[in-house]
């Protein structure tokens, strides 16, 4: 098939899934087009099955803002029109979904039916579709969508609640690449960071405050008080500067290492011991699952999609969202030298159910129905 996928370019998660899921589409001989306004962060083009189609927007003093949408939108109509794509893939309801329903409509005119598959990811739904000045807007992008896929349970559960839906929301979970998210022999590096064989911790998000990044924080300090402990905190964002600050005043910035943004964080994951995800909301969890495909167990809070990733007392533990000491306890108890292997196994094990080859065929059937539904 011809896929037009649109997403975000980013280290966010729904980029990073819209990517991955190209390239393996790609690999088993999908046309895979890219539609979005910079080449996707993870995007390798070895291979003669991937293009890249930049949307461009212009700034005209009668706007206070770019019209994105409106131009991304017509850059989808350019595409399907010109590679004549069979499908749109879009990531997001908004503007993704709303901008692909916009196309699809121009298309008709010109005799051209295209179908449309949304993928709703999380913050879409939870954050930004749910204020009322986009509710009646996701509500339509979701409603006439041809097929919709939702990445957890817990997500498609919010999307019932929170939106007047009509349309069938298919769950079909975020996965990963297990042939590039594995445990490496990185020993010198985990030499370099704990020179003294203390435990790693690690933590990896975009520091927004809806991931509660001083706990993790909070727990580190309380267990680097019962057993020698390391800690890094992976990615930026708005919290990121603050929460060096905290650091500094809460303990030892010699045992902290903040790594900023990083493409390669299978490497970083590989000599780790333990991820802790301290979200109040979380409508899947990719860094965690990650983590989990690189031998990683989790500490982490027991909402949304974490529930369907990290079982309580097998792969990690779930904690309430706040409870320092209970997510210390847990983390002691991973960490303790009887325990961790165990752990580490389990983990593994897990992340295999959520892998490329499992999920991307159930992407290839949502496909094919939004083609037949036309």
């Amino acid at each position: 098939m011809k896929i037009g996928i649109v997403c975000y370019p980013t280290y966010g998660g729904s980029g990073v899934m819209a990517t991955e899921l190209g390239m393996g589409l790609a690999k088993k001989g999908h046309k895979i087009h890219f539609i979005t306004y910079a080449q996707p962060t993870r995007l390798d083009f070895l291979s003669e099955n991937l293009f890249y189609h930049e949307v461009s927007v212009k700034d005209y003093p009668l706007f206070e803002h770019p019209p994105y949408e409106i131009a991304l939108a017509a850059r989808m109509v350019d595409v399907v029109e010109y590679e004549k794509l069979d499908l749109l893939h879009v990531h997001y309801a908004i503007p993704h979904a709303s901008a692909g329903l916009l196309a699809k409509q121009i298309l008709a005119t010109k005799g051209i039916s295209i179908p449309i598959v949304t993928t709703l990811h999380g913050t879409d739904i939870t954050l930004v579709g749910k204020e009322a000045t986009y509710a009646s807007v996701v509500t339509y992008a979701i409603n006439q969508s041809d097929v919709v896929t939702a990445v957890s349970n817990s997500l498609r559960s919010d999307t019932y609640l929170l939106f007047n839906i009509q349309k069938k929301i298919k769950v079909i979970p975020n996965f990963v690449d297990i042939e590039k998210f594995k445990k490496q022999h990185k020993d010198h590096f985990k030499r370099a960071i704990c020179p003294n064989g203390e435990r790693l911790m690690v933590h990896i998000s975009n520091f927004r405050k809806v991931k509660r990044v001083q706990d993790v924080i909070s727990v580190f300090c309380k267990v680097n008080k019962h057993m020698p402990v390391k800690l890094l905190l992976v990615g930026d964002g708005p919290e990121r500067s603050e929460m060096e600050k905290i650091t500094r005043e809460a303990c030892s910035i010699q045992d902290v290492r903040f790594l900023g943004k990083m493409s390669n964080v299978e490497e970083i994951l590989s000599v780790c011991d333990l991820f802790i995800m301290t979200s109040e909301k979380e409508s899947f969890g990719l860094a965690a699952l990650e983590a989990m495909a690189c031998q990683v167990p989790l500490i982490s809070t027991n909402v949304g999609g974490l529930l369907e990733l990290n079982q309580n007392g097998v792969t990690g533990y779930t904690c309430n969202v706040g409870d320092i000491e209970d997510m210390v306890q847990k983390t002691l108890h991973v960490l303790h030298k009887d325990n961790l292997s165990k752990f580490k196994a389990a983990a593994y094990k897990k992340a295999l159910l959520f892998e490329l080859s499992e999920i991307m065929p159930m992407y290839e059937k949502a496909y094919e129905a939004a083609c037949t539904n036309l």
